[in-house]
């Protein structure tokens, strides 16, 4: 049996396996390469039987999302490293070979991203993970290369290895021992911000993640659910309020999730004033359906270590009102 498996999780995406199934296959010989199929109603089954015979199809019983789409396919998968890719990601050229000796070399090290840069315009990152994610104290996630809606061009300042906070679920690298450990993605969260959450799970048990930059993969980005969709909008702000209430010290508890969700109303009345009423909307949603489970969500916290979880106090400050649109090393 290979050591790395790469699965691919598909809805629907009989387009996009036909444009970057063949580079996945291409460049990455060493692995075993998966399709775990959320119960498609196009030709994606058809399409990889017929064309792709050495794929292995794992076929869920219905669109279970990111979260539990992944959990339910690699109950049957294996291989030592979950290589987990986008449907909308193209490889390049030994991408995975610095991934898996960075994990031989380093057992403590258990979940690892590639640089993730733009397929529309690839001399720049992709919002999906760019360099490496941190997050601030009130949760909210920023990469280096991306702060917000700010793009860095791919210079070079990030070809390095370094450890890091949350790794992007576009090409995420886990252990599988690790992944188990962890009960996997939170089934609940459907989409969005899951792979933050199982990021912070992980370092609340001394887990170490890291970005490595001699790893390049090309991410389309919103194939799956547009960025100017309100339910985008839902997804984000309620799985970050659940993120935060499972993780969050118990000290900083309540009062950062306060003011989180006040600089959520911010948000929102922002969305308002941008003629972008059901972004309202869909906060408003997402903080109703929030204060309905709480209790719920209470109930999934662990024990919770004490030290810090971010590297900057709030990255809302640095980047609206001290214009800090890059990232910075004094962070």
């Amino acid at each position: 049996m290979k050591k790395t498996a790469v699965v691919i999780l598909n809805w629907n995406g009989v387009k996009l396996l036909e444009q970057f199934l063949p580079s996945v296959i291409q460049h990455s010989p060493e692995a075993s390469i998966y399709v775990a199929d959320n119960a498609s109603t196009d030709t994606s089954v058809e399409y990889i039987k017929t064309h792709f015979p050495s794929v292995t199809i794992i076929e869920n019983t219905a669109n279970f999302g990111f979260a539990k789409g992944y959990n339910e396919a690699l109950r049957f998968v294996e291989e030592d490293i979950y290589a987990l890719v986008n449907s909308d990601i193209e490889v390049t050229e030994n991408w995975l070979q610095p991934i898996v000796t960075l994990f031989d070399n380093e057992p403590e090290t258990a979940i690892i991203q590639p640089k993730i840069l733009d397929y529309k315009n690839k001399d720049y990152f992709e919002y999906a993970g760019a360099a490496g994610g941190f997050i601030d104290k009130y949760g909210f996630p920023f990469c280096r290369g991306r702060i917000f809606e700010t793009i860095e061009k791919d210079n070079g300042q990030y070809n390095d290895t370094i450890e890091i906070f949350w790794a992007s679920g576009a090409c995420f690298f886990i252990r599988k021992e690790v992944y188990r450990e962890l009960k996997g993605f939170d089934d609940d969260f459907f989409a969005h911000q899951e792979e933050i959450d199982l990021c912070w799970r992980a370092f609340n048990k001394g887990h170490i993640i890291k970005y490595c930059g001699t790893s390049t993969v090309y991410h389309v980005g919103g194939a799956t659910l547009e960025a100017g969709n309100p339910r985008k909008t839902f997804l984000n702000f309620r799985n970050s309020a659940w993120m935060m209430l499972k993780n969050l010290p118990v000290s900083q508890l309540f009062p950062v999730l306060f003011i989180r969700m006040s600089l959520d109303g911010i948000a929102g009345i922002r969305f308002l004033f941008q003629g972008k009423p059901k972004h309202l909307w869909a906060i408003l949603s997402a903080h109703f359906y929030f204060y309905f489970h709480i209790f719920k969500f209470l109930g999934k916290r662990e024990g919770i270590p004490s030290k810090n979880y971010f590297k900057i106090n709030s990255i809302v400050y640095r980047y609206f009102l001290k214009n800090g649109k890059v990232f910075d090393t004094n962070f």
